[in-house]
Formats: C-alpha cells, structure tokens, sequence
C-alpha cells in the first residue's frame, strides 16, 4: 500500500471512528436515567397508598418502552413525618440530588413551605394530595396540583347545604394551612348560596382527645347543628368517637365530612364494625373516579402486591392520583428528551459555603431546563387511572367531581354526585358531560339516613343550650297601649303584639326563654328605629312590638311574616253632604233634563203617528188622543204604558225605546246615590296628590317610620311636620286645624287610625292606603327563629287564634269609623220632601177638581127635576118633587157612586123631558 493510500485510509478511518464516537454519545446522553424526588410521609393513611402506588408507577414507566425510549426513571423517595421542619430539610436533600421533579408533598403546609426552594431553583413540585386552594400558581409558579383543590370539594358541600335549605353550619377544622384554606373556600362557597358558618371550632394539629372533647362541648352550646369535619385522615375520627360520647351522633344533628373520611374508609379494606359505628348517618365525599379497564387492572394488580408483601394499605383515591403523578413527569420529561433537550444544572452564587458552618449550601444547584419542563408538564393530556388528565388555564385537574356517600349500617351508599359541569345529580359525572349545559336528572339526590337512623331531613338547628334567655326589645310607648304597654304580670308587658309572640313562642318544638327590654323613658314613643339599630348592633336578640317591616330596616335585621296587615292613610275632618229639597234634579245638568223630556214627547208622538190608522186605542176625540200621547210617552218610563201597540214599526221604536230608558233610569239611579251619601272634608286634603301639594301642616306619631317616610320618600318638607303622641293629641290637632296651631291632616298606619276613628267619630280616612306593609318581629340576621316563627304565625292564622287575639285588643265597642259612613249611605225623607210636596199638591188639585165637577154635575142633576103637584102650573097641579132624596149626605153619597154615563144619559134624558112639557105648557 502506498503513501497517498495508507494516508486515505486512516482519513476514512478517522472519520468512521467520529461518527462512532458521535452516535455512541448521543446513545449515552439518551440512556442517562432521570431521578425524580418523591416527599411524603411514609407511615400515614394517605402515605402508605401513595407509596406503593409511586413504587408501582415507577416501575410501569421504566417497563414501558414507548416512553423515556431506555431512559430510566429513579424515584428518590423522602419521609416527612407530618413535620414542615423535616419536609424541609428532606426537600433540600433531594435537591443535592439533581431532581428534575419532585413528586408531592401530602401537605399543604409543607407544600406550602417546599414551595419557595422549588421556586428559587426551578424544580416542578407535583402534590398529589395537598389540596389548600392558597397554593395559587401566581404566588408559587413551580407548583402543579394532580388532585383536586378544595375549592370545588366546598362547592360541593356548599350546593348540598342549599339542596337541603340550610343556611347555617358549624365547621370543625384543624387549624392549619390545610385547613384554614379549606373552610375559607366553604365560607365563600356558601356565602354564594345566601349561607354562612357560623361557627369556626378550630383545634391545633396534635389535639389530644380531651382537648377536642372540650371544643366539641363549645360546639354542642352553639345553634347549629349542622356540622362539616375538614381535618386529617389520621386523627379525624377521634372527633367521631368524642361525638359518639357526647351523645352527638343521634336524630337532630347533621355530619358531613370532606374526603379524609373516604380515605380513611377505602385504605382500612374491610369494614370495620368500631369505625362504623362512630360515623352512622354522616355524609362523606370522595374523589369521583370513573371506572374504566386501566382502574380495573390496576386495583387487581394491587390485591396482589398486597397479597404478597407485608403492606397492609388498601388503595385509596390520593394513591391513585400519585400514580398518575409520576406518568405526568414520565410523559413530560420523555417528551423533552424526543425534542434533543439536555437536563443540566447549575449553581447559584448566592448560595456557598463558608467555613463556619457544616451546612454544604453550594451543593443546591438551579434546575436550567426547570422552567421548559414546567411548560411542558402543563401542556399534559392522556387518559389515567383517575381519567382525563389535562390541566386548564388555572393549573387545574379539569372535571372536578366527587362521590357523595350516605354512611350506614357496616357499609356506604353512594347518594349522588357532584361536578363543576352539572352539580348535585344522581347520574355520573362522565355520563352528564356529554349532554348539553344545565341538563340534570329529575332527582338531585337519593334519600338520606341521618344520625339516629332516622329518613327525616333534621331541621339543621336548635335554640342554644347555653342557660341565657333571649333580649327582646319593647317599645314602651305611651300611646296606643291596645298593641304594647308597661304591664305589672310576669312578663312586664302586654297588649296584643305580645300576646302574639308569646303564641308564636309556645307553639315551637323547642323552649325559647325570653326576656322583654322595655325600651324609652316612658313619656314619649320611643323610635322603633332605634330599636331595630340594637337588634343589629347585638345589643337585643329580637324586637317586639308594632314594628312595621320597612325597606331600610329589612337592611340590617330579618323579620318574620307579618303578623297584622298595615298601610299609611290620611286622616282628616270630614262632614255630610247637605241635602236639599231639589236633591233629585242634581244627577242630571239642564240640558240633559231638556233633552230627555223632549225624547219622551217626540218618542211618544212617533208612536201615536205610527198607531193611529191601526190601533183603536190611539184613536177618539182630539182630547182623548192627546191624553193618551201624553200618559203613553211618560209611562214608559216606568214600563207602566196600558196601551198595546199592534205595528211592526211602532213595537221596535218602542223597545229601543225601553232600552234608552232601562239606561238613563241606572245612571240616574247611580248618580242620586253618589250624590247623596258623598262625604265633604271640611279641609284642603282630600288625597295623598293634595297632601303633597299643600303648605299645610301634618301630623305624625312620633317614634314611627311615617315620618322618615314622607321627607324620604313623598318629598314633603320637614317644617310641615308635628310630631304628636296620643289619641287626645290628635284630635286636638285636627279639630284647632292649620290656621289655629294645629294640622291639617295626620298620616299614620292603619291599625293606630282605627283605634282613633273608634273614639273620635268626626274625622274619617281621605283618599286611599298608598303603602302596603306588615307588622313583623325583628331578629338578628339570618336568624333561624324568625323562619320558625314565621311557621307558626302562619299556623296561628290557620287555626284562628290570630284572629281570637286581634277581637280581644282590637275590637272595640260604641263610636268606630263604619259608623259615619253607615248613616252617610241612608237617604232620609230631607232630600225628598220637595218631590213629595209636588205629588201631594197633584193629589190634592186632583180631588178638588174632582169634586167641582161633582158639585157640577149635581147642580145640573138636580135643575133637570121632573115638576111636581104644586100652585102655579097651568092645570093647579104641583110638580113631584123627584130629588127630594138627593138632599141629605147619604143621598149625596148614592149620587157619586153613579156611573158616569149614567149620570150623563140621566142628566140629558131629564133635560129632553123638560124641554118637552116647556113646549107642551106653551101650547096649552
């Protein structure tokens, strides 16, 4: 071989031993093994799974070749030992150890901590169970939650207070970061559903059983009843025991614990009776995860890692959120390495060594490549064990959703569910996701077996076993004593506002005692907005009296329903409409009288046109048919007519005609009656319009929210108003009138102006109510006892004695109001004297004209005599004296009782006979 090819052979060579030597590093760089840090703490309920779980994890990712491609997966694993302190320092340790990730902690208050030396050297922390929803992403950039925070487990705790209408809750935490975040979360959970906890019982984290068998005796003193347990697995159920003890676990009480008691349940493998029977009735939540083939092989490959090792751990839901925990990095380193990424570290200069302490700082180095992981460990989506694990915009497991269990007998019965996406339902998560939005199923829940084996919903709360009584504030007024006074009994006080209340009080299924405050000196109404102001400020528990539920009062205190319906009305002078004895002509104006009485005549002379050819009853002597024209026209208007009309025509003008007249008879009927029974005010006020107009001044009762009302409200300047106290006041007040120092009207409720109108009968009410409210009892906000009060006012009313109560203060006899209008609505003889005078003269020129032509009649009778026997006629024979009979009274009597006619033909006959013998003696 020569020269030139022995040098071109070591140039080839050379050059296959770089490419070998290229290809032989890069293999090397992709075989590095990656250790990844795991803190926990070993020898706890949640531990103990998620140990084995991560061991399990580790080695499915370095069996499984399509991910790390040969790359091995070294888990450091580090015991905390429930201590922030250690937490600490183990975190520091897997530092010195090049950690691309840190698995855990189980702690918040150790994530927490850890947080910070993760943040400053650019570490991944991935808890699987450290649920404080204050470990923000903004405050701790390297932190990934793979469980679910307790800001949606409290959510759901919150939706099932509201789906048992609750609105009070007493939780008991332990008070730590874990759970100090957690029962803020539930405070603004239920703060949304119009809820609240009102009371906080917080033990510290390593209570003894006497310490909490103290705080659960503070607890049972306080109203509610309704209690939410947020503590640790390992010590939560010695709460349950001191509870049990206590008699705490029986009907009335309410127990609903977070997702510890699963835990605690699913990692002791069967059953165990004790346990069981200190958590009879309660409610638990668990992490919904939804069954699948990878669930299912895993828990079977569990069983049998159980089987044959010395663990004794049954698997529960953090475990196996902690295996899914160690795929995310897997998949997420897996994918950085496939990209050519390179993990190297380096030192951060303002950590060394120095020579007087032992502590090797300089051995923390910063993760370079910390913040791509972190990127692409955000950027996670595959299908786990725990299902779709996929982070959203706020770093959270997406599809939060929890199993709701009913503890009872040796097991649990799942009652439902609850999801971000559908909320309280009785059909699985993952089944209602791929319906549309608001789709639920018909029931919420199945039925539940509370604490004391019983089905019935407990009412959530009870009066406070704590020996004080309740402080009610009364008014005491000086007025108006019908409703509330000073009395010298055992309560102090009475009238019919509490009577109410105590009827209310005795009917509730538990003792409430009381203890009634008068409020004001006694000489003057107290202000019932004071009054209320205490109730507010915790200076009395509840307000009693003739308190009406004003908008600005329902602000700071809770009424019950309204006992008494109230309103503002206006109260003024008022007298009756002087009658006079033309009264009747008032309904209708002059030309309507014209216009009538022209209809009734043309009516009338139609109908007579119409009937004149054909009715014989329309027909006779030009007198006879005038009459009749006349008496038909206004006998219609009475339906009186006697003359039947026989044309077509002429019936349907009449039957129009009774028509218009049926019309014009109601309006004027109508008309007279307004006229007659209206009211006249003897002031300018004559509604709420003139009471706002006028200059004049008004009176009010003092201490009542009338006043605020109309400056407030109805603009009405405040030098127009006098304030006045008693019944006596108010009458002086309108009877002196606005001209002479007093009012002109007084605006009050309408309780208080019946009371005045039942003793003073010369005002009355103007205008209409123009506000609509009640008188209610006042309580603290969100007081139970005004809901339960506000059943048994309703019952009050159903069963009568409501109304019993209101007759025995209320009614009183002789002078009330309904009176004046009473006697107002009576027509009396006054109003029509003129009318009757008319008929009466009609009547009395009827009889004399009658007469006169009786008188008449019998002077022609009796000069119509046949002659008699007597001297002086030709022969010497006088004429028969033929009405000698009709000179005395009964002869007179006789002669009226004739017919007409007859006296008519005797009158001519007798006249004919006389001209006969007159001609007769002329011949002779």
């Amino acid at each position: 071989m020569d020269c030139s090819s022995l040098s071109l052979f070591w140039v080839m060579l050379t050059t296959c031993l770089l490419l070998g030597l290229t290809g032989g590093a890069a293999a090397a760089a992709r075989s590095v093994s990656v250790s990844v840090g795991a803190l926990f703490t070993f020898n706890s309920t949640i531990g103990r799974a998620a140990r084995l779980a991560i061991e399990l994890a580790a080695e499915d990712v370095n069996a499984d070749p399509s991910v790390l491609n040969g790359t091995r997966m070294a888990v450091l694993t580090q015991d905390t030992n429930c201590s922030g302190f250690l937490g600490t320092v183990e975190a520091l340790q897997l530092m010195e150890k090049d950690v691309v990730a840190v698995i855990g902690p189980q702690s918040s208050g150790i994530g927490h901590v850890i947080s910070h030396v993760v943040n400053e050297l650019h570490v991944p922390l991935l808890s699987f169970a450290a649920t404080d929803p204050t470990l923000s992403s903004l405050e701790y950039p390297y932190f990934i939650r793979t469980t679910h925070s307790d800001y949606f487990q409290m959510k759901a705790i919150a939706d099932m207070i509201d789906y048992f209408q609750w609105r009070e809750i007493t939780a008991i935490f332990v008070d730590d970061d874990y759970g100090r975040g957690g029962i803020s979360a539930l405070g603004d959970a239920l703060a949304e559903k119009r809820a609240k906890i009102s009371y906080k019982a917080a033990f510290p984290p390593n209570a003894d059983a006497d310490a909490i068998n103290d705080l659960l005796l503070q607890v049972n003193l306080m109203e509610s009843r309704i209690y939410v347990v947020h503590v640790n697995p390992d010590s939560g159920l010695t709460i349950f025991s001191q509870a049990k003890r206590l008699r705490m676990m029986e009907a009335g009480y309410v127990w609903m614990a977070t997702d510890w008691l699963a835990s605690v349940l699913d990692s002791s493998g069967l059953a165990d009776p004790n346990t069981m029977s200190l958590i009879q009735g309660s409610i638990v939540l668990r992490h919904h995860i939804p069954d699948s083939n990878l669930k299912t092989k895993f828990l079977s490959r569990w069983n049998d890692k159980i089987g044959n090792s010395s663990a004794s751990s049954s698997l529960n839901s953090y475990g196996l959120y902690a295996y899914d925990s160690v795929w995310v990095v897997a998949r997420a380193v897996d994918q950085l390495l496939n990209k050519g990424q390179e993990f190297n570290f380096s030192s951060d200069p303002r950590l060394h060594d120095t020579n007087e302490s032992t502590l090797h700082l300089a051995s923390l180095k910063i993760f370079n490549d910390g913040q791509n992981l972190l990127n692409q460990l955000l950027l996670t989506n595959f299908t786990g064990i725990t299902g779709q694990v996929q982070f959203d915009s706020d770093r959270n497991l997406i599809h939060p959703a929890y199993d709701i269990l009913n503890i009872g007998g040796t097991g649990s019965q799942v009652i439902g569910y609850w999801s971000n996406y559908s909320g309280l339902s009785v059909v699985p998560p993952e089944i209602l996701s791929e319906k549309p939005p608001n789709t639920t199923s018909s029931q919420q829940l199945y039925s539940v077996i509370w604490p004391g084996e019983t089905p019935t919903k407990p009412r959530g709360w009870v009066f406070p076993n704590n020996g004080k009584a309740l402080r009610i504030g009364v008014p005491n007024k000086v007025s108006f004593n019908e409703f509330v006074s000073k009395s010298s009994g055992p309560d102090n006080v009475t009238g019919y506002c509490i009577d109410v209340f105590n009827a209310a009080i005795k009917l509730l299924p538990y003792p409430v005692p009381c203890s009634f405050i008068l409020i004001g000196n006694g000489k003057e109404n107290p202000n019932n907005d004071d009054i209320i102001s205490m109730v507010a400020q915790n200076e009395l528990d509840a307000a009693v009296g003739d308190i009406a539920i004003a908008r600005n009062r329902t602000k700071i205190v809770d009424f019950t329903q309204p006992y008494t319906e109230s309103g503002l009305v206006i109260v003024a002078p008022v007298k009756q409409s002087s009658s006079s004895a033309w009264a009747f002509l008032k309904p209708f104006t002059i030309q309507m009288w014209c216009v009538t009485g022209a209809f009734f005549i043309g009516v009338g002379v139609v109908v007579w046109i119409l009937e004149h050819r054909k009715n014989p009853e329309f027909r006779g002597s030009p007198r006879q048919q005038l009459v009749t024209l006349c008496w038909f026209s206004f006998s219609t208007m009475f339906s009186a007519q006697r003359e039947n009309t026989v044309s077509t025509l002429g019936r349907f003008v009449l039957i129009v005609w009774l028509f218009v007249v049926l019309i014009i008879n109601s309006s004027y009927t109508a008309s007279l009656t307004s006229i007659l029974t209206v009211q006249q005010l003897s002031s300018g006020i004559k509604g709420l319009d003139s009471l706002i107009s006028s200059s004049e001044p008004i009176g009010y009762q003092v201490g009542k929210f009338t006043r605020n009302y109309m400056i407030e409200e109805l603009n009405i300047a405040e030098s127009r108003l006098i304030p006045l106290n008693t019944i006596d006041e108010y009458a002086r007040a309108l009877e002196l009138g606005p001209k002479n120092g007093g009012v002109a009207a007084i605006v009050d409720e309408s309780p208080y102006v019946d009371i005045f109108l039942s003793v003073y009968c010369n005002f009355g009410i103007v205008g209409q109510e123009f506000t609509r409210e009640g008188w209610g009892f006042a309580f603290q906000k969100d007081s139970p006892l005004a809901v339960d009060l506000s059943t048994m006012i309703l019952t009050l009313s159903e069963n009568g004695e409501l109304q019993r109560i209101h007759d025995k203060w209320l009614v009183r006899k002789g002078c009330n109001s309904d009176n004046t209008d009473i006697e107002s609505n009576r027509l009396s003889l006054k109003s029509f004297w003129g009318l009757f005078l008319i008929c009466g003269l009609i009547c009395v020129l009827s009889l004399i004209i009658f007469f006169i032509r009786i008188c008449w009649q019998y002077s022609q009778y009796s000069s119509t005599a046949e002659p008699g026997n007597s001297a002086g006629t030709p022969n010497g024979e006088t004429l028969p004296r033929r009405m000698s009979n009709l000179k005395s009274f009964k002869d007179l009597i006789q002669f009226v009782d004739k017919k007409e006619e007859e006296v008519k033909k005797a009158i001519k006959s007798r006249l004919s006979d006389k001209e006969s013998q007159s001609s007769r003696v002329s011949i002779g």
